[in-house]
């Protein structure tokens, strides 16, 4: 990844810091991952430097374009999400958890590609729709296609007989 998501952190005094990066279609090629057509998001990391740890605290806002899981039309997903790393020095790197990084001491660096990457990545649903399939007012072919292959509701009023199967297992009580 480019070194513009490396942050030299050893030349930076104690305190807030803060750092923006704008994230396009191009940084998920990189990373070998193609499920948005198009991708737009500011993400602004506030580093604040002690003594000892650096506290990271990532915030993003933007539009990543995917296809609609019911109407495989695409549609721009707003996304808003943020993420808190602490990062310690010790004898070897390690991540003992998602929000804590161990690394060596001796690093004067930190590379936060991987964390950019899942706090947008998590950020996204499951399952995602279109907001004009949700509303009811996206017109398309498939849509017509799910309405008319859609079950139909069976007439389940109150005034209809018992089915008699059921009188035969009451009988066993």
């Amino acid at each position: 990844m480019p070194s513009e998501y490396n942050i030299p952190f050893v030349g930076l005094k104690n305190g807030l810091h803060s750092f923006d990066f704008t994230i396009e279609k191009t940084f998920f090629e990189t990373l070998d991952y193609f499920d948005f057509s198009k991708v737009d998001i500011r993400v602004n990391l506030e580093l604040t430097k002690k003594e000892q740890l650096l506290e990271l605290h990532f915030y993003g806002h933007g539009a990543v374009e995917v296809p609609c899981d019911i109407s495989t039309e695409l549609f721009d997903l707003p996304i808003e999400t943020q993420m808190q790393m602490i990062v310690k020095f010790g004898s070897a790197f390690e991540s003992p958890s998602e929000e804590i990084m161990i690394l060596p001491h001796g690093t004067y660096q930190i590379d936060v590609t991987q964390q950019i990457y899942e706090m947008i990545i998590l950020a996204v649903p499951q399952k995602k729709i279109h907001p004009q399939v949700a509303d009811g007012t996206l017109k398309s072919a498939i849509l017509d296609k799910l309405k008319l292959l859609a079950p139909k509701e069976q007439n389940t009023s109150t005034n209809d007989q018992p089915d008699p199967r059921w009188d035969q297992l009451k009988k066993l009580l």
